[in-house]
């Protein structure tokens, strides 16, 4: 094989997991993030850097954002989205996190590979991406050529990026206007 082949099958691999995906969830996710008061997203490992990249998105739309960890991210509270994206929906540290926001009357969104997780069972909207992790293999939309959870994580920043794109629409933001709030301290 060659870079171009398996370039054309890693395409095809993230293809077939979002073309799986449920539309219903999709208008749940976007419903509650455009009725949500302040947005909390959280994961673990590489889905945690693609949550950063969708906090970042979701701060250029104009949300009032915060990624889970960093220091200045303030208590939640009711009315206020936790967004967790985890391939496999048991990470302690998330599953942590998920009780904690449950307690304090947030509510709970989740995009996995395990729909049938401790997270999924928790949260009040389930977006499966079914795509195989290695701790998830059952129920996916196809084996892949990648190791590890890559499908997934791929999968995740390209659905991120689309529902970003369903958002703008629903909050009436145009690419000038999430420029804007682009940084300036580069």
């Amino acid at each position: 094989m060659d870079i171009h082949n398996i370039g054309r099958r890693i395409c095809d691999e993230v293809s077939g997991v979002l073309a799986a995906v449920d539309e219903a969830s999709v208008d749940q996710l976007t419903d509650r993030v455009v009725a949500a008061r302040r947005l909390f997203l959280a994961g673990a490992g590489r889905s945690g850097w693609v949550a950063r990249c969708l906090a970042m998105r979701l701060m250029h739309l104009g949300r009032d954002v915060h990624v889970v960890g960093d220091s200045t991210t303030p208590g939640i509270e009711s009315g206020d989205l936790l967004l967790v994206c985890s391939g496999s929906g048991e990470t302690p540290a998330l599953l942590g996190f998920i009780r904690a926001a449950c307690e304090a009357g947030a509510g709970i969104a989740l995009i996995t590979a395990c729909p049938d997780s401790t997270a999924a069972g928790l949260a009040d909207v389930t977006v499966h991406l079914p795509a195989p992790t290695p701790k998830a293999r059952v129920g996916s939309a196809s084996e892949s050529i990648q190791p590890m959870g890559s499908l997934f994580e791929q999968s995740l920043l390209l659905f991120g990026d689309a529902v970003v794109l369903l958002l703008s629409a629903a909050l009436e933001q145009d690419h000038e206007q999430m420029w804007r709030r682009h940084t300036n301290l580069e």
